[in-house]
């Protein structure tokens, strides 16, 4: 039209164009990607509903019939086959059996790493006796609340555990009989399982039981102090054990390489149940060695690992090598790797897929990073919402410890972009069922009630996430007394009473730390002491009582414990000032890793640990 401008349209450049359609490319690739992992897992997970009375000997001994003569675990200088392992889990069923266990009783397990230890949890599950995984690194009063809160008839263990078990006996509740493996702290179980027959147990011992029986007791760490009996079901335990099956496309030509301890449910039922399921094999070391992964990986054709993002940091720190390179491992999975690394890890050792996931022992909310975007714990897809409407972030309040609620009183959902506490609404089915804990009252103290309406639950995980765009979620931080470091979760009130019993030590307040380099939280410990006191006695003392990853990294000596207004220490504050000498008016100690001792942390060692110069 006269006395108009005409709109003139600019044409694109070719490398705009280009650029749009890359993108354009690898967001139907994502989507495809997710699709297809999410269709093959429901074929894996559709069967296993509470009402099922499949169990989990019912489909490992599927696998052993399918699997035979092939080789399920490779360790150190043997192996063991399928039908190796089945017949020595017969021989512990019928030990079991000779013993007086019976369907619903409990054995505890309490060794390191080795087939033997799958195999003892699988023989106690063809009968229904319920085992207890105990992590290896306990040892007296840890050890023993353990056994005890179980309600353990009897404590299957190794020759490594020998000591650890003689400390735990004077704290026992009950006189659990104890076998040993080896060992001598207990009878000899290796001599008398060759009593027992290696044919199976009748199904009938445990044909009473479903998927909503409780499988395993695994532990985790709480703000309550010493560690909580989780019960985990049939449904659940099969389910983890076959959920990485699909993302990893596992068949049996892989080697699963699991470093990590079987005691844990990311090593122990999701890396070795990934193998089991599908009749590849599990290359089984009795602990993770950073100089010995690669090698590990190309002497044994290693196609897929395990790991915590700790495992993943510490093989970045290791020196270059020929063997890192020269591996055939196509897919690594686990939680707790961080940005800051994802990139480099690959690249550098040329690990094409790294399936990242979030999910705690006792919890309903699992989410998985499907097409290994950096960053991300997992992933919700916009189109698969109402397969997720059980998850749920909302608002959290860091001066009160609870969810923000609205003048309704009900919670508020997190923004997208905005931190808040993950949560999973509790129902009957299969995906949202929890089993809590043996005790009834830490099992309510994780249930949040009136959330989106009056009368719901919900289970809180004590994790702030956040999501962001293409419903990705990151995993922010965790909340409460507990905090990771190297790959386990430390109790400040379990370590706090530790250094309550030390001479000289009056109050202690017990938080984590950031350390620049590092994943998780090094512990750190504000005390104010009565006279001297001396930290020669106060490492040997902590360390005689507690795991060596739970004793205190740094310790600060205050003239008075700081406490808020309800006498409650004060933690935020204490853990934002950290450890620099010279920004702390307070002395501070760290534990050098070199000397083995508390030493006084001066400006240079400070420098020298912010640049990484130091490795604890």
């Amino acid at each position: 039209m006269r006395g108009q401008k005409q709109a003139i349209a600019h044409p694109r450049t070719a490398p705009e164009t280009g650029m749009m359609v890359m993108e354009m490319f690898d967001a139907v690739k994502r989507e495809w990607t997710a699709i297809n992992v999410l269709l093959r897992a429901k074929k894996w997970l559709d069967p296993v509903t509470n009402e099922s009375a499949d169990l989990l000997a019912d489909d490992l001994e599927a696998a052993v019939d399918r699997h035979q003569g092939r080789v399920a675990f490779r360790f150190e200088d043997r192996q063991m086959s399928y039908g190796e392992l089945d017949a020595m889990a017969n021989r512990v069923a019928h030990w079991a059996l000779s013993e007086g266990l019976a369907a619903g009783d409990c054995a505890a397990i309490f060794m390191e790493n080795r087939p033997e230890y799958v195999a003892a949890w699988f023989g106690l599950t063809k009968i229904g006796v319920i085992p207890a995984l105990i992590n290896s690194n306990l040892s007296g009063e840890g050890l023993a609340h353990c056994i005890n809160i179980a309600g353990a008839k009897t404590v299957i263990t190794g020759e490594e555990q020998d000591a650890q078990v003689e400390s735990a006996k004077p704290f026992l509740t009950g006189a659990p009989s104890v076998w040993s493996l080896g060992g001598s702290a207990g009878e000899d179980l290796a001599a008398d399982l060759d009593h027992h027959s290696s044919d199976r147990p009748s199904r009938e011992l445990r044909a009473h039981l479903t998927n909503r029986d409780i499988c395993f007791y695994l532990y985790t760490s709480g703000t309550t102090g010493l560690p909580k009996a989780a019960k985990m079901s049939h449904a659940r335990v099969r389910s983890m054990m076959r959920t990485f099956i699909s993302p990893c496309n596992t068949t049996a030509k892989d080697k699963v390489y699991v470093t990590l301890p079987l005691y844990h449910a990311t090593g122990g039922l999701c890396g070795v149940g990934i193998a089991l399921y599908t009749g590849a094999e599990v290359i089984l070391r009795r602990k993770f060695s950073a100089s010995h992964f690669w090698e590990d990986c190309v002497r044994h054709g290693v196609t897929t690992f395990v790991y915590i993002g700790e495992l993943c940091r510490y093989l970045i720190n290791q020196p270059e090598s020929a063997m890192e390179r020269a591996h055939k491992v196509r897919c690594g999975f686990g939680n707790g790797l961080r940005m800051d690394i994802w990139d480099d890890f690959r690249t550098r050792f040329g690990v094409g897929k790294m399936i990242e996931f979030y999910g705690s022992t006792e919890s309903n909310v699992k989410l998985m990073n499907f097409d290994g975007t950096p960053g991300a714990c997992g992933r919700i897809p916009p189109y698969a919402a109402k397969h997720f409407d059980h998850i749920a972030f909302v608002r959290y309040d860091v001066e009160t410890g609870q969810p923000l609620r609205g003048e309704d009183g009900l919670c508020q959902r997190a923004a997208m972009g905005e931190p808040g506490e993950a949560i999973g609404r509790i129902g009957e089915d299969a995906r949202t069922r929890i089993e809590g804990y043996n005790d009834p009252k830490d099992t309510e103290a994780k249930v949040l009630r009136d959330v989106f309406e009056k009368g719901d639950m919900w289970f809180r995980t004590g994790d702030l996430m956040r999501q962001g765009a293409h419903g990705y979620v990151y995993f922010v931080d965790r909340l409460g007394d507990t905090f990771r470091w190297k790959g386990e979760n430390v109790s400040t009130n379990e370590v706090a009473e530790a250094l309550s019993q030390v001479p000289g030590v009056e109050t202690a307040n017990v938080y984590g730390v950031t350390v620049p380099g590092t994943e998780g939280k090094a512990g750190m410990a504000s005390v104010t002491v009565s006279g001297y006191l001396d930290y020669k006695d106060l490492f040997d003392r902590l360390s005689a009582r507690l795991p060596k990853y739970a004793v205190p990294v740094f310790i600060r000596e205050q003239q008075q414990a700081e406490t808020t207004g309800t006498f409650k220490y004060r933690k935020v504050d204490l853990a934002k000032q950290g450890f620099d000498p010279e920004a702390v008016e307070d002395p501070v100690w760290y534990h050098d890793p070199e000397t083995g001792e508390y030493v006084r942390l001066t400006p240079e060692e400070f420098r020298k640990i912010g640049n990484g110069g130091v490795r604890f």
